[in-house]
């Protein structure tokens, strides 16, 4: 599913997103069959289009270290949404590969705080936790810096800005703008929640 109205629906919303066990793998310069197989789609395996309840409940049928990946396209980036155990995290440089582009985020509501990272032809750029950015990660931890310096999230030497009475979905929020601005990035809450999509079973290992 391909989008043709720009990137007005944004990624912000996604301060408000509380789903257990899904994470959203974003990529650019592969198309989402490419990027399911890069996540570690199961040869021969298409359980057929799935909302995210019937991806949930397949998910829950195979918690050995399988998941279930939704995917398709938005904003141009292909997107995997992965319920269960998401492979995104643990296989972003695996999906950026051979000069595409790759962007994991993973609300992590049992265990806060949400995750970002971004990967690039075969490493991991950058991440860190939202509400955490002064503790980066990643071969240039400092590539988003200037952004969130102008954003006020961090002070020009990487620390810790802004007031620290913040609720905490606020200041994801504005995290997230950073990035929706830096990558582009798009995706309509009902892609994720309501849309059937075309489904992958993962194997994490």
């Amino acid at each position: 599913m391909e989008s043709t109205e720009g990137t007005r629906d944004g990624i912000r919303w996604l301060a408000d997103w509380d789903g257990w066990y899904v994470g959203l793998t974003f990529a650019r310069g592969i198309p989402p069959g490419e990027l399911a197989l890069r996540l570690g789609a199961v040869p021969g395996v298409r359980p057929g289009p799935l909302g995210a309840r019937d991806a949930w409940s397949l998910a829950a049928e195979t918690m050995d270290g399988d998941g279930v990946a939704r995917v398709g396209s938005w904003a141009g980036w292909s997107f995997a949404v992965e319920h269960g155990l998401p492979a995104g995290a643990e296989r972003l440089a695996e999906v950026s590969r051979s000069g595409a582009e790759a962007v994991h985020l993973d609300p992590q509501p049992d265990h806060p705080p949400r995750q970002f990272a971004y990967a690039r032809d075969g490493e991991v750029v950058c991440c860190f936790g939202l509400g955490e950015e002064c503790w980066r990660g990643g071969r240039r931890p400092d590539f988003l810096l200037p952004e969130l310096v102008a954003a006020g999230l961090l002070e020009p030497d990487g620390t810790h800005a802004g007031p620290g009475d913040e609720p905490g979905a606020d200041r994801d929020r504005r995290t997230l703008a950073v990035l929706e601005h830096r990558f582009a990035l798009s995706l309509p809450r009902r892609l994720i929640e309501e849309t059937p999509l075309p489904a992958f079973v993962t194997c994490t290992h």
